[in-house]
């Protein structure tokens, strides 16, 4: 079999990797590049293969940098199925559907606005298509992707759907099993179950995203949201979260209502002002299968995500309302990087009260609008215009949803347990001087690793 590394080679997005194999391509993700919008529309557009050359299609798990692309594929041509688990396959039903309404919004912006006119990567009947292509599967379950390659999901621990892809391939009576780490979680995270370790891999395709370090526990994480939402209610400010509508807005409404059970945070008003995230917030609700059913809260209540200090403003309407709203409060808004949404009406208003907080509790990736305000300049870039940047500044890396440096190196120790011919590690999904790091601490445990540099290929 050969292996393309295509997207978030040497990088975190675009997720996409091309399989060859008895003559048929599978293609794994189909991820959004993310970042600098001159460059990352100019990678968008420009397809990892032919679109008649495409077989199949096996997708990891529902966020834009891996999904992202799927209705690109079907805008030019493609029309076989879309693997993915059931959970993934709804989520993706509202997170595709929301990117094609901001690609067809922004475009009718330029145009009413007399700039030049950028097409859509896709529209809404794109997303609508590709929705119709998709097939969901449980976990645990095998199942023929193209002759000659078994595909299995196991829980990655990532997001709700979130897998890792078991591939067993079988050429010239031979066969070998290729996994696809997907993004792997974190044990502990609330909501959703601890990763699983898959078993038996003959060569893996690793995410590497936190590869340098180590992040605080979930535990700390969750006292400390706590300490931010009572210091900035105290002095009379907002806690203004930007936070990627999947996985983490319900992980922090999940937090918020255990805390307020507690007694642990003031009773002030908590605003999820994003479409996207009140949608996805139903999808959460519609799979409580995949739920860690060990924990208290999910036993407990009989709404996670609803309780009476959460306000769900969908309309732009209500959401304009809240910059005359007064008193503290605590407001969530996509998107997670600051790069779109209706964080950027809230930043623009609130980024220069020094009473307030903003406060990042995900990755920003490298030339985005978060990852420029997590280094506390004197102003931001916002809508063309310059705003004084006099807010606290927060950063809370415990809720990240990506496994750390020894979560990683533990995940791998697992899967070599049971892997006595384990071959080549390929790390993805990371910044290079991240990877660059963790290539090197692997190497020192005896692994054979790679990083490989986009559109190069390997035979396994």
């Amino acid at each position: 079999m050969e292996i393309e590394f295509y997207g978030a080679a040497r990088e975190v997005t675009g997720s996409c990797h091309i399989l060859r194999v008895n003559g048929k391509v599978v293609i794994l993700d189909c991820g959004m590049f993310q970042g600098r919008r001159s460059e990352s529309a100019a990678k968008n557009k420009t397809l990892p293969v032919d679109v008649g050359e495409i077989d199949a299609v096996v997708l990891s798990h529902a966020h834009i940098d891996h999904s992202g692309r799927l209705p690109y594929l079907a805008r030019m041509g493609y029309s076989g199925t879309i693997w993915a688990t059931a959970a993934t396959r709804d989520l993706c039903a509202v997170m595709l559907a929301d990117s094609a309404h901001i690609q067809e919004s922004d475009a009718k912006h330029l145009a009413k606005n007399h700039r030049e006119f950028v097409e859509p990567l896709y529209t809404m009947q794109d997303a609508v298509r590709t929705q119709e292509l998709m097939i969901g599967i449980p976990y645990n379950k095998t199942f023929d992707v193209v002759s000659g390659v078994k595909c299995t999901y196991i829980d990655a621990g990532h997001i709700l759907g979130s897998a890792s892809v078991l591939l067993d391939i079988t050429e010239s009576g031979s066969t070998k099993r290729l996994v696809f780490s997907g993004d792997i979680g974190r044990p502990g995270l609330s909501i959703i179950r601890d990763p699983v370790v898959p078993t038996g891999a003959d060569a893996v395709i690793m995410e590497s995203t936190y590869g340098n370090r180590d992040h605080e526990s979930t535990t700390d994480a969750r006292a400390q949201l706590a300490a931010v939402v009572r210091e900035t209610a105290a002095r009379g400010g907002r806690i203004l979260i930007p936070s990627f509508a999947v996985g983490r807005t319900q992980e922090l409404l999940y937090n918020l209502n255990g805390l307020s059970r507690e007694g642990a945070i003031p009773e002030i008003p908590i605003y999820v002002d994003s479409p996207l995230a009140i949608d996805t917030t139903t999808v959460f609700e519609m799979h409580p299968e995949v739920f860690d059913h060990t924990e208290d809260l999910i036993n407990e209540a009989k709404d996670l995500f609803k309780f009476p200090q959460v306000h769900f403003t969908r309309s732009v309407e209500e959401s304009k309302a809240l910059n005359t709203a007064r008193g503290p409060m605590v407001i969530i808004a996509a998107s997670g990087m600051v790069e779109a949404g209706r964080i950027l009406h809230h930043l623009q208003r609130g980024a220069g009260d020094p009473k307030n907080t903003i406060l990042f509790v995900g990755y920003q990736a490298e030339g985005t609008l978060g990852r420029r305000i997590e280094a506390a300049p004197p102003s931001i870039r916002i809508y063309g215009e310059d705003t004084p940047l006099r807010a606290e500044v927060k950063i809370i890396d415990g809720y990240s949803a990506h496994a750390d440096r020894g979560e990683l190196t533990a995940w791998l120790d697992g899967v070599k347990t049971t892997s006595p011919h384990l071959g080549p590690v390929y790390l993805v999904h990371g910044e290079a001087d991240v990877q660059d790091i963790f290539k090197t601490a692997l190497a020192s445990k005896g692994y054979t690793v790679e990083c490989p540099e986009p559109r190069s290929k390997r035979t396994v």
